[in-house]
């Protein structure tokens, strides 16, 4: 089981590209807080972040750095630039139509990609909306997340039949292949989050068995034994890791799978109550009440009437699209258009 994988399905994780900042001279912009997890890749000469409460980061070419969800912060051509808040028609534009966001002045010196990834606001497993500070890699960690950027860079630089699905996929990959080569990298941090906890064995063998079969009566012994540890060595892991118990990981899980089948389709409830792992429609349904205030049969009604009135697709745009991409107070779909 690929947990990684199976856990960013779940829930919805998907990305956008926002826009492609060209800059010279002196620059700064300010980004306000907005849904969604942003991961800026410089790849053309110098970026420095700037994070309320925290260093100056200096971000070089073929560096990126994943912020997490809502993180008001700054981006800027120097360690003490002054950054300005969007120039709302210039950015507007840029969605719009895929051209550059261009800062500064001439010649450009410092290109950058700025990437927003979003998930499933129904979905509760913290996959992305845990992450607790900026996550940098730099150039010389990530080879294939080079390549992959360059691959990005030349599908906007010519576009043609398919640049949006290409663009599309290649944003979704960055997410797999950015975090990929910060838990490999980067084994000294220890961050409370769902991808820190991927460094854990215990834990992410722990999580491939629940993800492979969420059907199974696991108990926080059952699974101890699963993964052949003690059940104070599992719970010891997981509250370090995750900052929960391994039963109360078990049920979140079941509640996210039950959650988009509720909304995603048509199957009965007493089918969905067994797929994760309820002996009965009624135990399912006091356990979906608990953790959702509403049974399964409202939390399915109330997103069929969101869904007809229209603004479920809003709710949704994670798992049946693309996100909505955020800049200042400005938004517009993350749907990519091809470049200029």
């Amino acid at each position: 089981m690929d947990v990684l994988a199976e856990a960013l399905r779940v829930s919805g994780a998907r990305g956008a590209l926002g826009v492609v900042l060209k800059a010279g001279g002196t620059w700064g912009l300010w980004l306000d807080s907005a849904p969604g997890a942003a991961l800026h890749v410089v790849s053309r000469g110098t970026m420095w972040l700037h994070v309320p409460g925290r260093k100056p980061l200096e971000a070089q070419a073929g560096d990126a750095v994943l912020l997490p969800p809502g993180t008001a912060h700054g981006i800027a051509g120097g360690f003490s630039a002054t950054m300005n808040p969007c120039d709302r028609k210039a950015t507007v534009q840029a969605l719009t139509d895929g051209s550059a966001l261009h800062l500064g002045s001439t010649p450009v010196q410092t290109e950058v990609l700025v990437l927003r990834y979003e998930q499933d606001p129904e979905v509760s497993t913290p996959v992305l909306t845990s992450l607790a500070q900026p996550m940098h890699v730099t150039s010389g960690e990530n080879a294939q997340l080079r390549k992959t950027v360059e691959l990005l860079t030349a599908e906007l630089a010519q576009p043609q039949i398919g640049t949006t699905a290409a663009v599309n996929s290649i944003v979704d990959l960055l997410l797999i292949q950015f975090v990929r080569v910060w838990l490999a990298r980067h084994p000294e941090q220890q961050p409370v989050s769902w991808l820190g906890a991927m460094r854990d064995p215990v834990v992410r063998d722990a999580l491939a068995r629940v993800h492979a079969r969420p059907e199974h009566p696991w108990t926080t012994e059952s699974l101890a034994a699963a993964t052949a540890v003690s059940r104070t060595t599992l719970s010891r892991h997981f509250r370090s890791a995750l900052g929960q118990t391994p039963g109360a990981y078990v049920t979140q899980w079941r509640m996210d799978l039950a959650s988009v089948r509720l909304r995603d389709t048509d199957e009965p409830v007493e089918s969905i109550s067994g797929a994760v792992g309820y002996a009965s429609p009624h135990a399912f349904s006091r356990a979906f009440r608990r953790a959702l205030g509403v049974s399964p049969g409202e939390y399915r009604s109330r997103l069929r009437k969101g869904s007809q009135a229209g603004d479920h697709r809003q709710r949704s745009s994670a798992s049946a699209g693309r996100p909505t991409v955020h800049f200042g107070d400005q938004a517009a779909t993350g749907s990519t258009s091809p470049g200029k």
